[in-house]
């Protein structure tokens, strides 16, 4: 039977901290019995045209709302 995973606030900090800013990618948490032992994150960047568009046009956005 699975143990239950063991999460405490310094492991909540570091996966938020992987999250933050992440435009596109993955943050993966490896698990061994029962206990976090690692956080990987992997970022992607887009160059083509048509994402530089969508991120100008949301980042417009945010700043209008602000």
């Amino acid at each position: 039977m699975a143990k239950p995973v063991e999460v405490d606030e310094r492991w909540l900090g570091r996966i938020a901290e992987q999250v933050n800013g992440l435009e596109y990618g993955e943050v993966n948490i490896v698990v061994h019995d029962g206990r976090i032992v690692q956080i990987e994150r992997k970022e992607r960047r887009r160059y083509d045209d048509a994402a530089r568009s969508a991120k100008k046009e949301r980042e417009s956005i945010n700043s209008q709302s602000s």
